[in-house]
């Protein structure tokens, strides 16, 4: 005989709740570590992971939403260092987190391989971070490519001369913690430095908007 729908979903209700909370946080905790376990084994920086866990654990955000977020910073540096690969050997920490922001924010993948070849590896970051802002102000990456490695020719300082790009370079912030889980305020991302007043005066306003 049938039961009614009722009955039945009533069962189910009963199953969901009689499933421990732990058992979800131990599934989150397993997909974190298997996640960790594959950047080690690409040879990505780990650190770009663990930070998020520890700022989205400060947040109180549940572990189920940080697993999430942990799996999809891992393949957007996956993705950045195949790109940024192609043409650069020489990859640090700063410039895949902001390589993986860069094609979060929708710079294209041939662009970013072109930047990541042509740029000196000490300029290589801020020129992706730039790159990346002026595609966020609706700039195709063709365009932006043009504009960033004209203001590269022009010297340390003409990065700060791109529209929309107020200040010398270092005053060009450069994400690595975007996505679901940000960084808390008052931390620095990969390649900003220190605390505010460790850092050397800056020539004009903020320019990462």
């Amino acid at each position: 005989m049938r039961k009614p729908l009722p009955t039945l979903l009533m069962g189910l209700t009963g199953l969901l709740v009689a499933v421990p909370s732990p058992a979800w946080a131990q599934d989150a905790e397993e997909r974190i570590d298997g996640a960790l376990a594959q950047a080690e084994e690409a040879g990505l920086p780990t650190s770009l992971l663990e930070s998020k866990v520890a700022e989205g654990r400060a947040k109180g955000i549940p572990m189920d939403r940080i697993a999430t977020a942990v799996e999809q910073r891992l393949a957007g540096l996956s993705r950045a260092q195949e790109v940024m690969g192609r043409g650069a050997t020489d990859l640090d920490e700063a410039q895949l987190a902001v390589g993986a922001d860069a094609l979060g924010s929708g710079v294209s993948e041939s662009v970013l391989q072109e930047i990541a070849a042509t740029t000196p590896r000490e300029r290589r970051a801020v020129a992706i971070a730039a790159l990346a802002h002026l595609v966020e102000q609706d700039m195709a990456s063709e365009q932006a490519l043009e504009q960033v490695q004209a203001a590269l020719g022009r010297g340390s300082a003409g990065l700060g001369d791109l529209p929309g790009v107020a200040g010398p370079p270092a005053s060009l912030p450069i994400p690595g913690m975007q996505g679901e889980v940000g960084p808390p305020s008052g931390v620095p991302g990969p390649g900003q430095g220190g605390p505010p007043e460790d850092r050397p005066p800056r020539g004009g306003p903020p320019g990462g908007g």
